[in-house]
């Protein structure tokens, strides 16, 4: 049965303001997403203005449902159709060879487009409203949503914090909660044709051992997806998902001593871990996680925006494991190190 567009209320609104060319924040289950039509390069602009956003820096599209797939990318291999029905909705994005009529200004001026079917009730209700309502320019029915954010500043995870970040730069934000995932999607390369194997270019919460149970072989993890052979994909910049604080990773064993060592120097420090550590009375406020990778995920950037605005003047975070199950948030941690403290842009 095809989507039902709504003919009054917040997704009317939404819906409207997006065949406008403006902008719509709304929530997935990764992180919430600064939507615009993508099949309209001007309403695109608008988010890398609101974000300061680099323009070379691709966009995901959002897509309904695997039905439009066809209409964005090219030469789809069978493997994309058999991972969509395993994973969609849900936090994965597939990079494939972008369709002729997809814009390049939501590709970067690339010839690879990133697409995925998000699992949030509200995020597919709007994009079934959306191509319900005729689907924006040519009808290709497609939202980009990269986080609603400022560039490489923490991503948002409640609708206050979008506000906090882009202020009017947002026409409407739909409140769909708190997300429950956390951190952003897997992004996996099939786009290098038959013979090659899938590539991971961002991890997520579909780990490889996941995409190798439909693949029938373990991708590749491509440490570093800016490199000439590899599609330039959302969130691979050393420096990115940071605080404005300096934060610092400091393995369990020596947490306590660089707590003393902050303290003793008058500095306010703000930390972030999973164990108890015993110096927790010298540190100038103090947030413990759960030591389970899916619920640290969960609340991690909230925790960090707290601790960023807690008055502090470091943070330091204990280390994650050095385990497969760890992989994604601890490559949030370690990119959010690389770019605290510096000017968001």
């Amino acid at each position: 049965m095809p989507p039902t567009e709504p003919t009054s209320g917040p997704l009317a609104r939404a819906v409207a303001l997006l065949n406008e060319g403006a902008l719509v924040a709304f929530p997935t289950e990764t992180v919430y997403g600064l939507g615009a039509d993508a099949a309209n390069p001007a309403a695109v602009g608008r988010i890398f203005a609101a974000k300061g956003r680099p323009a070379d820096h691709p966009l995901i599209v959002h897509l309904a449902g695997g039905d439009y797939l066809d209409r964005w990318a090219r030469d789809i291999p069978a493997l994309a159709w058999e991972l969509a029905e395993a994973f969609w909705p849900g936090p994965l994005t597939l990079i494939l060879k972008r369709h002729p009529r997809v814009p390049t200004a939501v590709t970067g001026g690339q010839d690879t487009v990133g697409l995925r079917v998000p699992a949030h009730p509200l995020a597919l209700a709007l994009l079934r409203a959306h191509a319900a309502a005729g689907g924006g320019v040519g009808g290709m029915s497609g939202i980009a949503a990269p986080s609603a954010n400022r560039f490489g500043r923490i991503s948002p995870t409640e609708a206050a914090h979008v506000r906090e970040e882009l202020g009017d730069a947002v026409s409407l934000i739909l409140d769909g909660g708190r997300c429950q995932v956390g951190i952003e999607s897997t992004i996996l390369d099939l786009s290098a044709g038959k013979g090659f194997p899938p590539r991971v270019l961002r991890p997520g919460h579909v780990s490889p051992e996941r995409i190798a149970d439909v693949a029938g072989v373990l991708p590749e993890i491509v440490a570093r997806p800016r490199a000439a052979d590899a599609p330039r994909v959302s969130g691979s910049l050393d420096a990115h998902y940071a605080p404005t604080t300096p934060l610092r990773l400091a393995a369990g064993k020596h947490l306590d001593q660089l707590i003393d060592t902050l303290h003793a120097a008058g500095r306010r420090c703000a930390v972030l871990c999973r164990s108890a550590p015993a110096r927790a009375e010298s540190a100038h406020a103090l947030r413990r996680l759960p030591d389970t990778p899916a619920a640290y995920a969960s609340a991690l950037y909230a925790t960090l925006r707290e601790l960023d605005h807690c008055g502090a003047e470091v943070i330091v975070v204990e280390a994650l494991p050095a385990t497969p199950a760890w992989a994604a948030v601890a490559d949030r941690l370690r990119r959010a190190a690389c770019g605290a403290g510096q000017s968001a842009g």
